[in-house]
């Protein structure tokens, strides 16, 4: 058994463990009820919500799948961010696709 994924909360952490398993590959969760100890147990990746493959010639494939996860991830986060109209100058938050003020596309 390997540790392959630290997550920062129980819900992401099975997110992932369904995207490890739907590739065929067999994990299993640990640390899940440290998680309700938070505040009283320093965070630590011993104490962390933690992914393991249980068998470790699959770990790349594994990594890989998280990869795609973490990237996916870094690009949405990044969308969510603020963004300023080039046709009038107003600023609009980054769940929008077109300016709330001149309704132009976001480019």
């Amino acid at each position: 058994m390997k540790k392959v994924y630290i997550a920062r909360d129980i819900a992401e952490l099975y997110y992932v463990k369904g995207l490890v398993e739907s590739q065929g590959i067999a994990c299993k969760v640990i640390n899940e009820n440290l998680y309700s100890l938070r505040g009283e147990l320093p965070v630590t990746e011993e104490t962390a919500p933690t992914l393991c493959i249980l068998d470790d010639s699959q770990f790349a494939a594994a990594r890989e799948v998280i990869a795609d996860y973490e990237k996916a991830n870094r690009e949405t986060s990044t969308d969510t961010a603020n963004w300023v109209c080039k046709a009038c100058g107003e600023e609009s938050e980054g769940q929008f696709s077109e300016c709330w003020n001149c309704l132009t596309p976001r480019t």
